[in-house]
């Protein structure tokens, strides 16, 4: 059954993320995620209409344990609330399958140059879609436009 993962993607890093094909530079909402076949769309769209578009800047690089390049977005709380609230929904998909006690959001980067800060703003989550050879973006969701 192909994987799937809620994302909030980030273009303006692209260049800086090689990860796999179809993937764009993003901070994860939930991994791994509803299977495929099994997704409600409808049901993801009402979890995340109470929420409202929002900017951040990624405002330091960091490494994780094991030597990952990571950037750390401020505010981080918003991406933990959106965490929080597809996770209560499908309580039987942990993030990262529950392997951390505090998950942190982050942007993977792969590149040592990658430019901070940078300002942005996160204005959609993303449902992509695991295929045999690429990552593929089922929908997107877009935030409220409110005043954050």
């Amino acid at each position: 059954m192909p994987r799937t993962a809620l994302i909030v993607p980030v273009r303006a890093l692209d260049a800086y993320y090689e990860g796999a094909p179809g993937v764009p530079a993003h901070i994860t909402v939930l991994f791994p995620f509803v299977d495929a076949a099994a997704v409600d769309e409808k049901a993801v769209a009402e979890v995340l209409a109470p929420f409202d578009a929002f900017s951040f800047t990624l405002a330091s690089r960091e490494r994780f344990e094991g030597g990952v390049r990571w950037l750390r977005p401020e505010p981080s709380e918003p991406f933990r609330l959106l965490t929080r609230a597809v996770w209560q929904r499908w309580p039987e998909h942990p993030p990262y399958e529950g392997a951390h006690d505090d998950v942190i959001p982050h942007l993977t980067v792969t590149r040592a140059d990658t430019p901070v800060p940078v300002e942005t703003r996160a204005e959609e989550v993303w449902l992509i879609e695991e295929q045999p050879h690429a990552w593929t973006t089922r929908c997107a969701f877009p935030l409220a436009q409110g005043v954050a």
